[in-house]
């Protein structure tokens, strides 16, 4: 097992079926041999609803093959926080330290900041925990957060450049006091913020050659047959491609079963509707659509969560390039 895409992302509009969607797939996976992980970046967490179990902060054991994890942003971003002030105050002069933490403390509460400690995360979870398993399969939040998320390496690189430019340069001011250039590589060497800039910059470019990797990485959206979905994703998928994130194709979600529009007015109106979105989904996602999934009666859960993994059978053959048994 293992062969094909490893990291596959599961995102849309919010309310679309992104965590069903994970869930099915996940499962999927894990019953045809895949030690399957699939973890929730979305602050609704619901993968403990539909799997009837304990989800957390820790990976868990859903059922054979499939294990779990949520990630809390809260809790996250405060271990990210106390990380770099532990990394920033080493062989720091303690009459600074105090002014160090407070700037941390502030900018832990900035916009950007959850992005970064849940995206410090992610690489973690790949890093340390990518040999564990076949395919890690990731629930994210809705659209915006992920896009923002998902851009962060594109968007940090320059960003961190510019930062490692000045830093050198005010060391640079700082060795004049010194006499030779041994002196002034010394100081840039030793210099304990350069070092965590550095090492920053390179997790960054570590974590875009994953995320730019046809190989193993893998972007799923899903919609439903509705207006704004589908617009937003379209948008989305424009800026995914610009960053050269591999998007593998659509879902269409809680499509109305044809038993339902026959003989009711109502359904029979909203159906004659969907046939028009459906239109416009091929037409804005020209051979991307991977499955449609019905709407069902009850909330995804046991049972159900099987039925529509069976569904996903052939979505995965076509994403990992297996034969259909």
């Amino acid at each position: 097992m293992g062969q094909g895409k490893k990291y596959i992302f599961f995102g849309g509009k919010g309310g679309v079926g992104k965590t069903t969607c994970s869930a099915a797939f996940s499962k999927c996976c894990a019953k045809t041999g895949d030690r399957t992980l699939v973890v929730s970046t979305d602050p609704a967490h619901s993968l403990a609803d539909i799997f009837g179990v304990s989800v957390g902060p820790e990976i868990e054991l859903l059922e054979e093959n499939l294990y779990g994890l949520e990630i809390d942003s809260e809790i996250e971003r405060n271990k990210y926080s106390e990380r770099i002030k532990a990394q920033l105050t080493a062989g720091i002069s303690p009459v600074i330290i105090e002014e160090i933490q407070r700037q941390i403390d502030a900018a832990n509460i900035s916009p950007g900041a959850e992005e970064a400690a849940i995206f410090d995360k992610f690489i973690e979870i790949i890093k340390e925990k990518g040999d564990e398993f076949d395919r890690i399969v990731f629930d994210t939040a809705p659209t915006g957060h992920t896009l923002r998320l998902l851009s962060l390496p594109e968007l940090m690189g320059g960003w961190m450049d510019n930062l490692i430019s000045k830093r050198k340069s005010a060391l640079s001011l700082m060795s004049m006091i010194h006499s030779g250039e041994k002196a002034k590589q010394e100081i840039i060497d030793r210099d304990p913020i350069l070092s965590i800039l550095q090492k920053r910059k390179a997790k960054f470019e570590q974590a875009r050659e994953i995320l730019i990797d046809s190989d193993t990485m893998e972007f799923i959206f899903v919609i439903n047959p509705e207006k704004l979905p589908i617009l937003e994703t379209k948008k989305a998928i424009e800026i995914l491609m610009k960053y050269r994130i591999p998007v593998g194709g659509v879902i269409v979600n809680r499509t109305i079963p044809e038993e339902y529009s026959k003989g009711n007015e109502f359904w029979s109106k909203r159906k004659t509707l969907e046939l028009q979105y459906m239109d416009m989904i091929n037409k804005e996602f020209p051979g991307r659509v991977l499955t449609i999934l019905p709407l069902l009666e009850e909330d995804i859960k046991g049972d159900n969560l099987d039925t529509v993994s069976e569904h996903f059978i052939k979505v995965k053959a076509k994403m990992l390039g297996e034969k259909l048994k």
